[in-house]
């Protein structure tokens, strides 16, 4: 019970980081295209920084769990 309740959690962080690079990706083309060039780029590198920790959180503890 408790190790598919880690592997949820581990596919919850994998999932909500993508989610969050995703976003910040939009976000940063919108002020990209409203020239807020620096600033976009700002947005972007910190979206892609969050949402990797949060992936890479989520796949290390799946993979500290071993498979399914």
């Amino acid at each position: 019970m408790k190790g598919r309740l880690l592997w949820r959690l581990a596919k919850l962080l994998e999932g909500a980081g993508l989610v969050v690079i995703l976003v910040g990706v939009f976000w940063s083309i919108s002020l990209g295209l409203g020239e807020r060039g620096l600033e976009s780029m700002a947005i972007e590198f910190r979206a892609l920084a969050a949402g990797a920790g949060m992936f890479a959180a989520g796949w290390l503890l799946e993979r500290a769990l071993g498979s399914r």
